[in-house]
């Protein structure tokens, strides 16, 4: 029998997660297969309760459930780091049908900074977001050694180390990385863009820019014009992915072969293709 795991989010069809998991399913021969699992927010919880029962085996999770994923009733066990972030990207069904919880997008971020020879230690990080995504960067950036993290939030008021978008003329000269966890240019809406147009942006700091569909944000292309090193989000979203793939089937996944199918599948949704089943 198929073992079927899936993404669920609202809206969840732009996603390459089913081509990047079934294509190492089948390098594996692993009989397995990656759903796209629409829920509004309204619908999260009898959705979740409503796929475990008909044999799921494990989620991600995404916007906007990262948090609301921690309060599901079948929880039983919470990561560490998906506890300290308040938010979990990754399920999996335990044998006894409840959940554990953990959060993937913390490590995948580091590890493709890491990949990407972007170091964290001793930098001063501006964090642009303050969802579920930036926490998580924001975990990873102090686990990294990070000297300053400034989350940058359209409502800083009372929020600890935030700043609002007012500050940024102030604080992006010294600035080492910046990384955006707002949606502000995903596609359709590529014209967007989160940095305010009267302000510099950096050219000696590193962009990180968490979006992966379009490959290039507006963003990006900015901070390229401006000198600035930039890294966009699709080694993050495979990474995370390797590691919730490994939390579910118990086998590392071939990284390069999710990474090559997802980038397959960006290349289709860009010359107007159907890549999701």
């Amino acid at each position: 029998m198929t073992e079927r795991v899936g993404l669920i989010g609202w809206p969840v069809a732009h996603s390459v997660s089913p081509a990047m998991h079934n294509a190492a399913f089948g390098a594996l021969g692993l009989d397995w297969q990656y759903d796209l699992l629409p829920a509004p927010p309204e619908r999260f919880a009898a959705a979740v309760a409503a796929w475990v029962a008909a044999g799921y085996r494990g989620f991600n999770v995404t916007i906007p459930h990262k948090g609301a994923a921690l309060r599901l009733p079948q929880v039983r066990a919470i990561s560490p780091a998906a506890e300290a972030i308040g938010a979990a990207n990754t399920l999996t069904v335990e044998p006894d049908g409840s959940l554990a919880a953990d959060n993937t997008d913390w490590r995948g971020f580091a590890d493709d900074l890491a990949a990407d020879g972007i170091a964290v230690e001793g930098a001063r990080c501006l964090v642009l977001g303050t969802g579920g995504s930036a926490r998580a960067v924001i975990y990873a950036l102090r686990a990294g050694g990070a000297a300053a993290i400034t989350a940058i939030s359209r409502e800083p008021g009372g929020r600890d180390g935030a700043a609002g978008y007012g500050d940024l003329a102030r604080l992006a000269p010294s600035a080492d990385l910046v990384v955006n966890c707002t949606p502000a240019g995903m596609s359709p809406d590529v014209a967007a863009s989160p940095w305010p147009e009267d302000v510099p942006f950096p050219g000696g700091a590193a962009l990180v820019d968490l979006i992966y569909n379009p490959p290039v944000t507006r963003l990006m292309a900015d901070a390229q014009a401006a000198g600035a090193r930039t890294v966009g989000g699709l080694g993050m979203l495979v990474r995370q992915g390797a590691l919730a793939f490994e939390r579910w089937t118990g086998i590392a996944p071939p990284l390069a072969i999710m990474l090559e199918a997802a980038r397959h599948a960006l290349q289709q949704v860009h010359h107007g293709e159907d890549t999701q089943p």
